[in-house]
């Protein structure tokens, strides 16, 4: 995940999700449907000793809860698939010629 600049006066709601008990409170309470049940599932899957795997799978979900309160993101996700593809076209028709 990229550091996102700063704008003076605006602030971004993040809850705390240091510890896997936040995360997973954060998860029940901020995130998508389906997301601590995933994040559990995920987590029950691997060896607890993999903890590589550990940090990028509880990464992954602490992403998914900051973008659910990230207005950029919720915008990207709401576009419709003909927005997407008419942005791509006009983007490669730039490219190209």
């Amino acid at each position: 995940m990229t550091a996102q600049p700063k704008h003076p006066g605006t602030h971004q709601f993040a809850p705390p999700m240091r510890t896997l008990a936040e995360l997973r409170e954060a998860l029940s309470t901020w995130g998508f449907p389906g997301d601590r049940q995933e994040f559990e599932a995920e987590l029950n899957a691997i060896e607890l000793d993999n903890l590589t795997r550990v940090r990028e799978i509880t990464q992954a979900y602490r992403h998914r809860v900051l973008l659910r309160y990230s207005p950029g993101a919720m915008a990207a996700l709401a576009r419709s698939t003909e927005d997407v593809e008419a942005e791509l076209r006009r983007k490669l028709a730039e490219a190209t010629g």
